[in-house]
């Protein structure tokens, strides 16, 4: 396989291993790759040198053979999620996550087979129907990925040791660094196993027996294994399991990518409990909310989420966060996110009572209520979920976040904890942060710095011994579910001691000989591992500086399957910048070459991943400011002539659909290709099958609409994309439609005299085009105040993006902007006439109107039109974003492959979305006719 020799240096990765690899679009070794996958959410920093998108478990087996017969060291990426370098590598990465995403559920959700590149969100979405969800709730379940939880026996905020991945899963397929691959499942997997690794197997026995036969040993594991325990390997299986298929597969359990690839699993889910009640308990201080920690869990707590005063301090600052920890100026309180669950009303009235006598007599900010209130627990949730991110996000810019994790005996935290707050202070780490699941006695802090320099490094080497020796002390865990990782790999020794550290080096020896499976991870015995290459970020764009690579935004990303994701755009923007500061203009010359596709190009600057980051970071903004800097003077000129004469650009552009639509799809495309070639790719769109004729002239609708003789409501703004792109197949679009509604509702709103020449801007901000945006902005500003003046009403769209738009421009004005959708709910739905459903509708909701709260309005209003509604599990952004998919189809049919699958096995009568353009990227995807979902709902009404 020919490679290219990028600026990072040719590959070492020897060409045997990488031709095993068919295509050569899985093979990955440009600099622009290799960057992005150096980071994950930890704060190390280890560059591949090749990164393969494996194809399946096979593809996987006979890489890890050719690896093994070439001394070639490997990691094994998923999700990126882990926090102690376990998923950084610097040498082959394999990618285990885009191909691996498969979930079926069995035995109606008592049990779920799962490769390792679903996420835990994902799993628990298909399981939800059925009233279970996997045991392991990790903080990053919207992220982080099977394959993870079990290579770091991750457990979460309430399963605690009981419901962790060792406990609830029944079997798993591995592959060994041999290639061996068995399933534990099946009746002679035993027999396979020895088959085909006897020495393995002998070892296995034997470590097995030499635990069992040493008092000691079993002492020292039933000790640390009562506690939530990641710290080394999982050796409680030799006193849990006599099998040596059993035993292999819970040792590979918490292995972290050291011993196999478990390339599926088969979990036992636990039940949904159906009810419950939570609070955030603010205390005075850290150590009164601690010791208020055993009577709340013996009165029954499901889960004891504590939040340090710096925790609270940053919370302050973040929009949607509880009540409870605003109003005040946080000094040293601390808080508790307490919740309790229950199947029925009495056993709930039960603990509530527990739980609030406790609460009532607690010394306490102010009083705590265990409630059942959804949006104030959702709040407290989500606070709490993106605590890590959203305190390392508000670090100094430049400087590292260091998270660990650790746990000791309940009665022991509150000393424990008021012990680490005086090595913060002796160590000069004045901005750490302590949180973490209390119920389990398992803590988090964070330590941020620019860890460089001997000074730096003498100050975090003295903190951690003494950390180390303090957690031991208590007779606890140096990792409770954060994985060894690098971070700890040389304290192993320290926390089991010389015997069962030897059972280590001999179960790793047994199961990876060569010692190339993610080498300095669980096992290291340099003790300055743990220092070597952390990350010291360069300062880059603001939009994006916070960002902390928690990798929390990539499942909602559009193009994370065809080039880049939020966050390595983020992490190649930083590497750009750290190769200018070093002078190396070869590889930031490289990299920015390759980011025009890869990074900007390929946006769909929709602002997904905004909903998904715990710091609020619209990636999407910085690609924007991206384009506006980079902005072509002659197109920029254009889209500014554009904006002067819009309604004359709107006409001839659907004219010039409705002439295309009378031709052969073939032919106009074969034009357009043609034109692209020599124009460019991101200028000139692609002409396909599922764009409409022209869509019908806006100026005809201006004046009052609706209901003859009444008041307006409203002020309506008919989006341009439908005067532009008309409906699909016989329907009539999304304006005719909704008089229809208003004339049958007896309602009226007005729409301004210009509206043929108004636009919502935003296809001059996703280009980047400044000046025609603020001219465009200044006419929808003036269009709408001549409307009605002195009314004050309402400005409504009808399409979502575009109300977003509009919003942007007009809210700052003092006007109130609200889409179609919304105003359709609130105001027409209970004054129409009763109509006639069909029998099932597929909704695609759009990022718009998911940042906007407008999928219950959507759902809503597809109930009153069909009997059933689907919103489709693997639902996500078509990336359509106005032109982007016409410029760019690859991006589309990436973003909506998993969707468009779901969607044709759901096979509804009708389609529906909220945005034009949305529409026409599902058509596409899908072979079904989308329409707005106010034209199905004004079929309904007229039939």
């Amino acid at each position: 396989m020919a490679l290219s020799t990028p600026a990072l240096g040719e590959t070492t990765v020897s060409s045997s291993i990488l031709d095993l690899v068919g295509e050569p679009g899985r093979v990955m070794t440009r600099s622009i790759d290799r960057v992005a996958y150096a980071s994950d959410a930890s704060h190390y920093l280890y560059t591949p040198q090749a990164v393969v998108l494996a194809k399946d478990a096979r593809e996987v087996s006979e890489l890890l053979a050719a690896a093994n017969r070439n001394h070639q060291p490997v990691t094994l990426r998923s999700g990126g999620t882990s926090l102690a370098g376990q998923a950084s590598g610097d040498g082959l990465m394999i990618d285990v996550r885009k191909n691996f995403r498969g979930i079926t559920v069995l035995d109606g959700g008592q049990r779920v087979r799962v490769q390792p590149g679903a996420t835990i969100r994902q799993v628990n979405a298909r399981l939800g129907v059925y009233g279970s969800k996997l045991g392991p709730d990790p903080a990053s379940e919207a992220a982080c990925t099977v394959g993870g939880v079990i290579a770091n026996n991750s457990s979460g905020m309430a399963c605690g040791t009981e419901f962790n991945t060792y406990r609830t899963l029944e079997s798993m397929t591995f592959v060994l660094p041999s290639g061996t691959m068995i399933d534990t499942a099946a009746p002679d997997a035993d027999a396979q196993l020895a088959a085909a690794e006897p020495q393995l197997v002998a070892t296995l026995e034997k470590l097995r027996d030499r635990v069992r036969s040493n008092p000691d040993s079993v002492a020292k594991i039933e000790k640390h294994f009562a506690l939530k325990n990641t710290m080394g390997y999982g050796i409680n299986a030799f006193l849990d399991f006599d099998s040596p298929a059993q035993l292999m597969a819970h040792l590979i359990i918490g292995s972290e990518g050291t011993l196999a690839f478990v390339a599926e699993a088969v979990f036992r889910t636990v039940p949904i409990r159906k009810l419950a009640i939570a609070t955030l308990a603010v205390f005075d201080n850290l150590d009164l909310a601690t010791r208020a920690l055993p009577e709340l869990l013996d009165s029954g707590a499901a889960t004891l989420e504590l939040m340090d005063s710096t925790s609270l301090r940053v919370g302050q600052s973040l929009p949607g966060v509880p009540e409870a920890i605003m109003g005040f100026e946080v000094d040293q309180q601390a808080a508790l996110l307490i919740e309790y669950h229950a199947d029925s009303d009495e056993e709930l009235r039960g603990l509530q009572d527990a739980g609030q006598k406790l609460l009532d007599t607690a010394a306490l900010r102010a009083p705590a209520v265990l409630s059942p209130d959804a949006k104030n627990r959702q709040a407290a949730w989500k606070f709490r979920k993106g605590l890590y991110a959203s305190v390392a996000g508000a670090r100094v810019s430049g400087t590292t976040a260091l998270l660990e994790d650790v746990a000791v005996p309940v009665p022991s935290l509150a000393e424990t904890c008021g012990s680490l707050q005086e090595l913060f202070t002796e160590y000069g780490y004045a901005d750490s942060v302590i949180f973490g699941h209390a119920k389990d006695g398992n803590i988090h802090f964070m330590l941020t710095d620019r860890f460089e320099g001997e000074q730096a490094l003498t100050r975090y080497n003295g903190f951690n011994d003494k950390m180390v020796e303090l957690i031991l002390s208590k007779g606890g865990n140096l990792k409770a579910e954060h994985g060894t990782g690098r971070a700890m790999a040389p304290f192993v020794r320290a926390q089991y001691g010389d015997e069962l550290y030897d059972v280590h080096l001999q179960l790793k020896a047994a199961c990876d000989p060569r010692l190339m499976m993610n080498p300095g991870v669980i096992i290291d015995d340099d003790h300055a591992a743990h220092i070597r290459n952390i990350k010291l970020n360069a300062t880059i764009e603001v939009e994006a500086d916070r960002c902390v690579e928690c990798g929390y935004c990539e499942p909602v990303c559009p193009s994370k399957d065809l080039t880049l994701t939020p966050r390595q755009r983020i992490v190649v923007r930083r590497a750009i910048a750290k190769a200018e500061a070093e002078g190396n203009l070869e590889l930031a010359a490289e990299l920015e070459k390759d980011y025009e596709y890869n990074g900007v190009q390929t946006c769909a600057v929709d602002g997904m991943c905004v909903t998904a980051c715990p710091v609020g970071i619209n990636t999407g903004l910085l690609v924007k400011r991206l384009r506006r800097e980079d902005a072509n003077p002659a197109l920029a000129a254009g889209f500014k002539t554009a904006a002067k004469g819009w309604g004359a650009a709107t006409r001839a552009g659907s004219l010039a659909l409705s002439v295309a639509d009378k031709f052969p799809v073939g032919l106009v495309r074969g034009v357009t290709d043609a034109a692209r070639k020599v124009i460019s790719t991101d200028v000139m769109p692609r002409y396909d099958a599922e764009l409409p004729g022209g869509g019908k002239a806006r100026k005809p609708l201006a004046g009052n609409l609706g209901a003859v003789g009444g008041e307006p409501l409203a002020i309506y703004l008919p989006a341009c994309v439908n005067s532009m792109f008309g409906p699909a197949g016989d329907g009539e679009g999304v304006s005719a439609a909704f008089t229809k509604l208003l004339q049958a509702a007896g309602v009226s709103v007005y729409v301004p005299q210009g509206i043929e020449s108004m636009c919502c801007g935003t296809p001059w901000t996703s280009k980047g085009y400044a000046d025609g945006h603020d001219l465009m902005a200044q006419r929808v500003l003036d269009e709408v105040a001549a409307a009605l003046p002195g009314k004050n009403l309402p400005v409504i769209s009808d399409a979502s993006s575009c109300t977003e738009g509009f919003a942007h421009t007009l809210e700052g004005h003092g006007y109130t902007v609200v889409d179609l959708l919304a105003f359709t709910s609130q105001h027409l739905l209970d004054k129409l006439p009763e109509g006639r459903k069909i029998a099932s509708m597929t909704l695609h909701p759009t990022c718009s109107s998911t940042q906007m709260g407008l999928n219950p309005d959507l759902e809503k209003l597809a109930r009153a039109a069909a009997d059933t509604v689907n919103v489709p599990v693997n639902w996500g952004c078509c990336a359509y974003a106005g032109d982007r998919g016409m410029l760019h189809p690859e991006l589309t049919a990436s973003a909506t492959a998993a969707e468009a699958a779901e969607v044709r096995e759901l096979d509804a009568q009708a389609h529906a979305s909220c945005n034009r353009t949305c529409e026409l990227g599902m058509t596409r995807a899908t072979g079904k006719d989308y329409r707005h979902v106010i034209e199905l709902l004004a079929d309904a009404v007229a039939r």
